[in-house]
């Protein structure tokens, strides 16, 4: 199953909307096949390892990540092919979440006669699709919350100057992290600060490219920005008010950037509406690249399942510098949000500390 999970990770960024699945056949303890899901609307990891094992699949297990699907969807039901290949054993780590299926491909291969059993490697398996699991059951994005800090926790200077807090090889990795997710978010105060182009620009991830979320009440995002003039694959969502500037809008629209108008009883944008708006769009996971105050309102609004913290070995002071986290703050400690499963990774001279919030939990 370790070999199934580490099959299903190399498709990591390129499957949504769909999961990340990895299947292996074994037959008299030797492997005889095995495959991965590599993007939607591609044969499924099954269907790839029933094809390298051949006629070795009869009488042999399967073990494989997730249930297998028993509907029709762009591809065939995978427990059809598991059913003619003649596998007797069927070992899948955790039941598909999709209602679509719901237990429905394990009672199918249970009525053929298959041996079935569920749960091995089953937390592996469920972290690794954090983001499908929560998409298909509530139809809302998985929202990753990443900043970079110094040790005295520190996103800037005093005067704002923030290039760069981390080293190269965090700075790559973050990289990597906007492939697996389907859009990057940021507030208009990063655009305007930074002109960033928010992409990802590693060769091996070329054909594939997040969408641009920018949060901007009013409009204020320049027709010059680079994340306007891009002629890259990565289209530019700006969600804003009803206070906008209908003027900016067309100008914006002749551009190529669409403008998402979110109506709200506040002066800033409405990020659960924002976020059923996206998941409406098939937009599964997002990493937000906010500020202080678009971290603070991400957290307030219940929309953070996830946080990815890069903490340098610097010391900048400073009661102005700014934190990873503004606004007004909790009162006291026993109100502050805690994390669970909380990790560290190191890349060069950084860390980074990764952690679920309690309801991130999928």
């Amino acid at each position: 199953m370790r070999r199934a999970l580490e099959l299903a990770g190399k498709a990591m960024g390129w499957t949504s909307p769909n999961p990340m699945v990895g299947a292996v056949i074994v037959k008299e303890g030797r492997i005889v096949g095995e495959g991965y899901h590599q993007r939607a609307g591609t044969p499924h990891a099954e269907v790839h390892a029933l094809r390298r094992a051949g006629e070795q699949a009869r009488g042999a297990t399967l073990y494989v990540t997730l249930e297998p699907c028993s509907h029709y969807g762009r591809t065939p039901p995978c427990t059809e092919a598991v059913i003619r290949a003649g596998i007797t054993r069927v070992v899948a780590a955790m039941t598909d979440p999709n209602p679509l299926v719901a237990g429905r491909g394990l009672a199918a291969l249970r009525e053929a006669g298959i041996q079935v059993e569920v749960g091995l490697l089953g937390h592996e398996a469920a972290r690794l699709n954090e983001v499908f699991v929560k998409y298909i059951t509530t139809g809302l994005p998985w929202v990753v919350m990443k900043a970079a800090m110094t040790m005295d926790g520190r996103i800037a200077t005093r005067t704002g100057h923030s290039r760069w807090v981390t080293g190269e090889e965090s700075r790559l990795h973050v990289h990597r992290l906007r492939h697996r997710y389907d859009a990057i978010m940021v507030g208009i105060g990063t655009v305007l600060a930074d002109n960033p182009l928010l992409t990802t620009r590693l060769p091996e991830h070329e054909g594939k490219q997040p969408l641009r979320v920018i949060l901007d009440s009013r409009l204020r995002l320049p027709v010059d920005a680079r994340v306007v003039r891009d002629t890259s694959d990565a289209g530019t969502l700006v969600a804003t008010t009803e206070r906008h500037d209908p003027g900016k809008k067309a100008a914006l629209e002749e551009r190529g950037v669409e403008v998402a108008v979110i109506p709200g009883l506040g002066p800033r944008v409405d990020l659960p509406a924002l976020m059923r708006l996206l998941g409406q769009r098939q937009i599964t996971g997002i990493l937000l690249e906010g500020g202080s105050e678009v971290n603070a309102a991400a957290l307030a609004a219940g929309i953070v399942d996830k946080t990815l913290f890069f903490i340098a070995p610097k010391i900048v002071g400073g009661a102005g510098a700014p934190g990873p986290v503004g606004g007004k703050g909790v009162s006291t400690m026993e109100k502050a949000q805690r994390l669970k499963d909380v990790t560290v990774e190191r890349f060069g001279p950084d860390l980074l500390v990764s952690g679920y919030l309690e309801k991130g939990e999928p």
